[in-house]
């Protein structure tokens, strides 16, 4: 299943920075939601909430010194200021979900993520000890990796594609992405398959060996 998206077309193969090896394949690639990333990342809500209530504030304040017209005077600038921030902060947030791009193949997920400088992080199936789904309402979810000792991931780096709250370890996520649920089923399944994957090793016989 392969989910590439259009922003990536100019790339021979988008997300991927250097192609994939014979017998990789791609199954599915997303990125986050402008407005679920906007929300839970960027904080938007509560940072138009407490926006609001200063315009209140001061309109009020306004309103018992001088009426209608100070009020309007004085809240009106205010409210300006409060939908620019708002403005400012969804960019924001829409810039970084347009710049991201989350790809899971049959051995690994990749991160390219960044909206002024951009980065990609490799992170094979053996490399993943957990991965934690974290679903919202409307389908919407986030989904942290555990990463096994031994890999240094830098949190200014990867921010906002991290596990939401405290964790001890810096863990990657795969963050406000659609159809959540079916996308850590996919995970998982390839990444179990990829784990029980036979290795296949060749030994000479005695006859050529013999022979050289």
């Amino acid at each position: 299943m392969s989910d590439h998206n259009k922003d990536f077309d100019f790339e021979l193969m988008p997300g991927v920075p250097a192609g994939l090896p014979k017998g990789e394949d791609i199954l599915w690639q997303g990125k986050p939601q402008a407005m679920a990333l906007a929300r839970e990342a960027y904080k938007i809500n509560w940072i138009a909430g407490y926006m609001l209530a200063v315009v209140l504030w001061r309109a009020g304040g306004a309103y018992a010194d001088g009426g209608t017209a100070l009020m309007l005077a004085t809240g009106l600038p205010y409210l300006v200021l409060a939908v620019a921030g708002y403005g400012v902060i969804y960019l924001l947030a829409w810039a970084q979900a347009r710049a991201s791009i989350y790809t899971i193949t049959t051995a690994r997920v990749i991160l390219r993520i960044g909206a002024a400088l951009p980065v990609t992080y490799t992170i094979p199936f053996v490399r993943i000890a957990t991965a934690r789904l974290d679903l919202k309402p409307g389908g919407t979810g986030t989904i942290a990796l555990e990463i096994t000792k031994g890999m240094r991931l830098s949190f200014a780096v990867l921010w906002p594609h991290l596990r939401p709250g405290f964790a001890k370890h810096t863990q990657p996520a795969f963050r406000c992405i659609a159809d959540a649920r079916h996308v850590a089923r996919l995970l998982a399944d390839a990444a179990q398959a990829k784990l029980n994957e036979p290795v296949v090793t060749m030994a000479l016989s005695g006859a050529v060996m013999a022979a050289e």
